[in-house]
């Protein structure tokens, strides 16, 4: 690299100097303060900035370079590269970056990287050259002729880079720096903040923390099934009971509609049994008032029998005397014949007229008559009652037997289906239970039943209060089994980041490994490059001080 001309406008005490430089070497003569030691410090804050900082000094660049007067503190620097590319330089030291321009006069500085503190790194991107080095080879200030330790060490770094690579670049240092620097972005220390290990170490510390905090929804969610698991039981416990009641209640309802027919035909044969004795106490009645009636006839039909006889005689006798006189006083033959004849004739009228008398009246026997007719028609009526009253009682005697038996036999078969599904419940249960067998048997839904406590529900007095009962509870058990199902899918979702947790702790884990392994071998790295290095400079430093300070005796003519 060549400077070939510098233009200043004002910059310390150098105010509107032009100075163009020719190939070869170039001396600039003048007397001390005259600012030689000035147009050196021009050329070093033109390629990389006049710096506020005071580096240790008791004043920084800035301040002591910066006209009193508030003169233009600015300046151009033109110069090539070993390629033939030429550039200039026009800073503003007020500002922080340069303008460049290429040898065609277009400003290219957007073309370089410009770094937050430093600038535009345009001079070290073309040249590699940064100001340290620039400082301990190129640019060296009259108070700095003796080369301190770390610059020598800097200098001796680029020369065993250059020797040993081929490019001074690649230096101890820069390695040890870009170790340490790449340590520290891509692992990081304990002393870190932010950094790869750091942030890794401290996701583990939390997610350990959060997985601790979310094992308890392990046993919440084994405490949540087993008890889904007693409710469902007990549900279905609660139903099979409801079911069967259900089934005894119609069991129940069909006894009583026959209890009902029962109770009608045996109010029919209990009134029939009151008809029936209403009827023979009828027939009793009239049959004795008929008795009565015949005794008292028969009584009046014998005495006018008597009297008739009696009769009989006297007229017999009256007509045999009469007779007797007419044949006494009337010898005619003839004419006691006719007059016996007449009388006779006139006798049996008359017996006959008493006779007829004497007999019951027709109206009389028609009564008689129809009472018997009466009791017959009676008689009739109670053996169709009798009759009909049998034939109830069989059928209820029938009624009773079937549906004794039909009853028995249903409630023996719901009993035994209501023990199968009871049985089966405890199977399904204990097979999906997660307890221990001393727990399972102390569950009170699979108490044993005993006979009795079936029968009695045969024998309930409200079924229909029961039902209801039983139907809350299991309403109430279907709502506690809905919020143990909201409590589980909460808690399945905790898990699932649980297990979200595990994955990313084992991925971090392993990339925890990794940086550590990473960290060890950087280690590693720099104890080989460290050990390198102190082995280069016991060979390099003592011939490159010896060799250097030839160099500045001969530019000095040996003054230095």
């Amino acid at each position: 690299m060549k400077i070939e001309n510098m233009k200043i406008n004002a910059y310390g005490r150098l105010h509107n100097v032009n100075i163009n430089l020719t190939e070869g070497i170039n001396i600039i003569q003048g007397k001390n303060e005259s600012g030689k030691s000035t147009l050196l410090k021009f050329i070093i804050n033109s390629f990389y900035g006049t710096s506020k900082n005071k580096k240790g000094k008791d004043i920084s660049d800035y301040e002591k370079f910066k006209p009193w007067d508030g003169e233009d503190f600015s300046g151009k620097l033109k110069y090539k590269l070993d390629n033939g590319n030429s550039f200039e330089i026009y800073r503003e030291f007020n500002k922080k970056n340069p303008k460049i321009f290429n040898e065609n006069l277009e400003e290219i500085s957007k073309q370089f990287n410009i770094d937050k503190n430093k600038g535009n790194e345009f001079f070290y991107e073309q040249t590699k050259i940064d100001e340290e080095l620039f400082l301990t080879t190129s640019a060296i200030l009259q108070q700095e002729i003796k080369i301190e330790k770390n610059k020598q060490t800097t200098l001796i770094q680029k020369i065993a880079n250059l020797v040993g690579t081929g490019d001074d670049n690649v230096s101890f240092k820069r390695a040890i720096e870009r170790l340490d620097r790449r340590r520290l972005d891509e692992v990081g220390t304990e002393r870190s903040r932010e950094k790869p290990i750091n942030i890794i170490d401290k996701r583990i510390k939390e997610i350990k923390t959060e997985i601790q905090q979310l094992e308890n929804y392990e046993d919440e969610k084994y405490e949540i099934d087993n008890n889904k698991k007693e409710i469902i039981s007990k549900i279905k416990n609660e139903e099979i009971k409801y079911e069967i009641l259900k089934e005894i209640k119609k069991i129940n309802d069909r006894k009583e509609i026959e209890k009902e027919k029962i109770n009608i035909q045996e109010k029919i044969k209990k009134e029939n049994e009151e008809k029936i004795n209403t009827l023979k106490n009828k027939i009793e009645i009239i049959e004795l008032e008929n008795k009565k009636e015949k005794e008292h006839l028969e009584k009046e039909n014998l005495s006018k029998k008597n009297k008739t006889k009696n009769k009989m005689i006297i007229a017999s006798s009256i007509i045999i005397i009469v007779n007797l006189l007419q044949m006494i006083l009337i010898n005619n033959i003839n004419v006691s014949i006719i007059i016996l004849l007449i009388s006779v004739v006139l006798s049996g009228a008359i017996v006959y007229i008493k006779a007829r008398k004497s007999k019951p009246s027709i109206d009389d026997a028609e009564i008689f008559d129809q009472k018997e007719r009466e009791v017959l028609t009676l008689k009739s009526e109670l053996k169709l009652l009798e009759q009909n009253t049998s034939n109830i009682e069989s059928e209820l005697q029938k009624i009773n037997n079937e549906f004794n038996f039909k009853y028995n036999l249903e409630k023996e078969k719901i009993k035994n289906n209501y023990l199968k599904k009871l049985k089966e419940n405890k199977k399904i249960y204990n097979n999906n239970l997660n307890k221990k067998e001393n727990e399972i048997n102390n569950f009170y839904i699979f108490d044993e039943i005993n006979e009795n406590e079936i029968n009695n529900y045969f024998n309930l007095e409200n079924i229909n209060y029961f039902l209801e009962d039983l139907q809350k509870n299991i309403n109430n058990e279907k709502i506690n089994l809905q919020t143990l199902e909201i409590n589980k899918e909460n808690i399945e979702k905790k898990l699932e980041i649980k297990a979200k947790l595990e994955e990313e702790l084992s991925m971090l884990s392993e990339q925890y490994v990794n940086l550590q392994n990473l960290n060890i071998s950087m280690n590693l790295a720099k104890e080989v490059l460290n050990s390198s290095y102190e082995k280069m400079k016991e060979s390099v430093t003592p011939r490159f001080t010896e060799y250097l300070s030839n160099t500045i005796s001969k530019i000095t003519e040996r003054k230095v």
